[in-house]
């Protein structure tokens, strides 16, 4: 069960949900668009998260210019891109799954924002899942 579950939406429709779920390693950032028919899904670890948050403050600065792909390595492996084609966008694509979130910029600052709210809270997860695994 979703610890902490935050929407940011636009006027046009697109959802971008944030969520914060357990795990038995810790606990997972979960990034999923409702509005669309597939319902893409894509998992970060709190690395990942750090690095989405960081691609995010990197896209930004380098528009509009091209800004090299990054690769997060670990067991929720994924591939964030910059891209200007159609429109301007980050877009994440789980490794494994192979499930991909397009980001329009409109999205970036409040998705900072929540990343910046939800990375903490993973963080406390994991630890605590970790002392408790450690006293068992």
């Amino acid at each position: 069960m979703p610890s902490r579950i935050r929407e940011i939406t636009d006027p046009f429709g697109m959802r971008l949900r944030i969520s914060v779920e357990p795990h038995p390693r810790g606990a997972l950032i979960v990034l999923e668009r409702h509005d669309l028919p597939e319902r893409p899904r894509v998992l970060l670890d709190g690395y990942g998260g750090e690095l989405l948050s960081g691609f995010i403050m990197a896209a930004r600065l380098a528009l509009p210019h091209p800004l090299p792909d990054e690769h997060c390595a670990g067991s929720f492996a994924l591939k964030l891109s910059l891209t200007h084609d159609p429109k301007v966008s980050i877009v994440l694509r789980q490794d494994e799954s192979g499930e991909v979130i397009d980001i329009p910029a409109p999205f970036w600052d409040k998705l900072y924002a929540e990343l910046c709210l939800v990375i903490p809270h993973a963080r406390a997860l994991t630890r605590s899942a970790v002392s408790h695994a450690l006293v068992h």
